[in-house]
């Protein structure tokens, strides 16, 4: 009992700590079409923020100024939602909160920079500057609307493929019915 062989030892030896991603990104989350609509959305609504921010002078600059928060909004939003897609916050949410996130801020920001653009192209002077940005606004909001009825498609033909014979769980009159009738 003196050399110590009843005694075992109880501590593990210290797990190496798991190796940091630079800058803590990835792009596993988002493969193939996500990737590219996000891209998409976050290049077109800024280029909409850098044409309507060379606007010089207005002649209806509630327009103006409407589609110049909406269109940095959708940016910034956008940037955002590729940020937790792309970082470790995608973990510490959880992908159910994260694709819940997306599918219902796409839409909204969609509608949103739609009805900016559409407001801004109606008060717009028609100088090249603000038809640029007006153009790029519309892109953006394809862009938004593309992501959504993609999505919307997929979760459809998901819940349809996950669906059962018997949605309701109902019984039958077969079902109803013992299986040894004894008199």
């Amino acid at each position: 009992m003196e050399n110590g062989a009843v005694y075992n030892e109880t501590t593990e030896p210290e797990a190496k700590a798991p190796r940091r991603r630079p800058f803590g990104c990835t792009l596993q989350h988002l493969r193939g079409w996500r990737l590219t609509a996000k891209v998409v959305q976050a290049i077109f609504s800024f280029l909409a923020v850098v044409c309507e921010e060379i606007v010089d002078d207005c002649i209806y600059c509630s327009g103006l100024y409407f589609f110049e928060f909406i269109s940095c909004s959708a940016f910034l939003l956008s940037l955002l939602i590729l940020c937790v897609y792309c970082t470790d916050m995608y973990e510490s949410l959880g992908k159910e909160k994260v694709q819940k996130l997306n599918f219902w801020a796409v839409p909204a920001i969609g509608a949103w920079l739609l009805l900016a653009s559409i407001v801004f192209s109606a008060t717009c002077s028609g100088s090249a500057v603000e038809s640029a940005a007006c153009v790029f606004g519309f892109f953006a909001t394809f862009a938004f609307a593309a992501e959504f009825g993609t999505e919307f498609f997929l979760r459809r033909k998901q819940n349809v493929d996950g669906c059962s014979e018997n949605p309701g769980n109902t019984q039958s009159a077969t079902e109803n019915q013992p299986l040894n009738k004894q008199s």
